[in-house]
């Protein structure tokens, strides 16, 4: 007979972190436990995380954590791989999913062993860049740079376009051996969208996020067509559920970013993933601003997907109060340490 509680946990930023949505300076999280009622000691633990104005679950009308008490209240008869259970409430179900595979694996945050929870491989990374003025953008590129990172995202649809033209010239000046990834955020409209990527792509760009809003395939299958930089789909994949195969296939993107706690999970997103291989469409993962608990579950995931390009797993770090960890960054790659849990939940 399995328990399972949760408690909710503020994360704050160490710097406020800018999009095209707005500046976050806190973000929620709800932590789950789980456990054999015959063996209260050995717990699993999974990370429900939302982000504001953008994860289905904060524009619900019914209260969250009643939802989540409800789940929990029915363990032990929880269907992960129900798709019409959790369309609408996706970081649960990643939450749920974890903790119940975290204490399937001995409620050790192991959850997925391989090579790099043993520490002998790391998993390479982007270096994000979050939003700010002009002049603190280029302080955290240099120290991007400096930490090993040569792969840098920007995220861009902010600030004067013409003063993001001058920032993304300045990489590509400086730091002629990164590879620039770009994050627009929806901020794009149809009208301006190609206008914007034609005078971008003369900073030869890996690939850019979301030029316009999701919900809009025409025109984003239009701009994938003819677009000179790659389009990789992100807020796009959100609340997408039965028909995942039709807009991929109106769409035809180059990539997509898988973010489980967005998409519903890590069973979830290989669902995605087997899609990708079918239509030859490329993916990398990303995490959605959890803590280290999430972020661990992501990463070892991630690894076991045998994917060659960086990965979005560096949010880790922006977080003051986030929980010491295994996880650490070092020379642009994530490892698995001997470092111990401290779990203050």
């Amino acid at each position: 007979m399995l328990v399972a509680t949760f408690k909710p946990y503020t994360l704050n930023f160490n710097e406020p972190g800018g999009t095209s949505r707005g500046v976050l300076t806190q973000k929620p999280s709800w932590f789950v436990e789980v456990y054999n009622k015959n063996n209260p000691t050995i717990k699993g633990v999974g990370e429900i995380s939302v982000i504001p104005k953008l994860s289905p679950e904060y524009f619900l009308k019914t209260n969250l954590e009643e939802i989540i008490a409800q789940k929990l209240a029915n363990i032990n008869n929880v269907d992960i791989y129900n798709q019409n259970e959790w369309h609408l409430i996706p970081a649960v179900r990643f939450g749920i999913e974890t903790a119940l595979t975290d204490l399937k694996n001995g409620g050790t945050r192991i959850l997925y062993p391989s090579l790099f929870t043993k520490g002998d491989e790391g998993i390479t990374i982007n270096g994000l860049v979050w939003m700010g003025d002009i002049a603190t953008m280029r302080r955290r590129i240099i120290e991007k740079y400096e930490a090993g990172f040569r792969c840098i995202k920007l995220k861009i649809g902010a600030l004067n376009f013409d003063n993001e033209l001058k920032l993304v010239e300045f990489v590509r000046t400086e730091f002629p051996d990164v590879e620039i990834r770009l994050d627009a955020n929806g901020a794009f409209t149809p009208s301006d969208a190609l206008h914007k990527i034609d005078l971008l792509s003369k900073y030869q760009i890996h690939s850019i996020e979301q030029p316009i809003k999701p919900n809009q395939w025409k025109a984003m299958a239009d701009i994938c067509k003819q677009s000179p930089i790659d389009i990789a789909l992100d807020e796009e994949l959100i609340g997408i559920e039965q028909n995942k195969a039709e807009m991929l296939n109106t769409i035809n993107p180059q990539y997509i970013i898988l973010k489980p706690s967005l998409v519903g999970g890590l069973y979830e997103s290989e669902q995605w993933i087997a899609l990708c291989q079918q239509y030859g469409i490329k993916w990398w993962a990303t995490s959605a601003l959890e803590s280290n608990i999430g972020l661990n579950a992501i990463a070892q995931w991630v690894f076991t997907q045998n994917v060659d390009m960086p990965q979005g797993l560096g949010t880790g770090m922006v977080y003051s109060n986030n929980f010491d960890s295994p996880l650490k960054v070092n020379n642009a790659k994530l490892w698995y340490t001997n470092q111990k849990w401290s779990l203050s939940i």
